[in-house]
């Protein structure tokens, strides 16, 4: 079966969408959302590196976020710039750095609109692999961390002061955003990354009544955004990473709904009430 690309595009598109939906869940709760744009553009500095030194992409792409997260809690610690100024420089830079060197590397011809918007069409056996292995990583990191990382998002100072160390759960989380950012590259691109984390969060948040629930929703709202958006690049002929990021802000659309009357039928049906 997976020798179907089609087939392949699903099953690893649903994997990141279940990964990310939890995790983005608590981009949109701290207001992260730049913080991900930056990993997500620092993804093209490790996609440069990956050609260079002839390792795997996903690795590669890894590592270079990792560092960049931990430049970022460094750099903040200084006190010297303020957050989003940080951001920003350590964003536009990374992506300046990437291009220039993919640029330089006249030996190896690179699919720049692939990394850009992503190739899902294109993932492989091993990549699926590295999909569910590396999601499954993120989700039991994020389990582990949950409560310590949920005081800290409603109340960093009562957090400290009930010992929950509120920085280190910090710091995993930042590493799990990373990890999440470079087995999505391939499937969602560079630039459409952060879309896939942010907007079905967002369209959960609607629908949910307890943070666990929206993580459940968000992970459904993603895996759906897949599959619609695939099928309907299929349909149309479009691209597939762009397709993927309309299909979600549909749902995000649809939970907007006047008056949510939809929003309450939707939440009584997945608590078992009647609408």
């Amino acid at each position: 079966m997976l020798d179907d690309f089609f087939t392949r595009a699903l099953i690893a598109g649903v994997g990141v969408a279940v990964v990310s939906g939890p995790l983005g869940c608590f981009i949109v709760w701290r207001r992260m959302a730049y913080f991900g744009d930056t990993l997500s553009h620092a993804a093209l500095l490790g996609v440069a590196l990956s050609l260079l030194l002839d390792i795997n992409t996903i690795v590669a792409v890894g590592i270079t976020s990792v560092v960049l997260a931990l430049l970022l809690l460094g750099l903040r610690r200084g006190n010297s710039l303020s957050s989003d100024a940080i951001l920003g420089l350590l964003s536009h830079s990374a992506l300046a750095l990437g291009l220039v060197c993919l640029a330089f590397m006249t030996w190896v011809r690179v699919d720049l609109l692939g990394l850009l918007f992503g190739d899902i069409l294109a993932v492989t056996a091993l990549d699926i692999a590295m999909i569910y292995g590396g999601g499954a990583l993120v989700l039991g990191g994020l389990i582990l961390i949950w409560r310590p990382l949920f005081a800290t998002t409603v109340n960093p100072d009562l957090a400290a002061a009930e010992g929950l160390r509120p920085e280190r759960a910090e710091l995993v989380f930042m590493l799990l955003t990373a990890t999440v950012i470079a087995i999505s590259l391939k499937i969602i691109g560079a630039l459409l990354i952060t879309a896939l984390l942010i907007i079905p969060a967002a369209a959960a948040r609607r629908l949910s009544s307890t943070p666990e629930q929206m993580a459940v929703f968000a992970a459904v709202a993603g895996a759906a955004s897949v599959v619609g958006g695939l099928y309907a690049s299929l349909f149309y002929d479009t691209p597939s990473g762009p397709s993927i990021v309309v299909a979600a802000m549909v749902l995000f659309g649809v939970s907007l709904v006047p008056g949510g009357r939809l929003v309450r039928r939707i939440r009584a049906k997945a608590q078992g009430g009647r609408p």
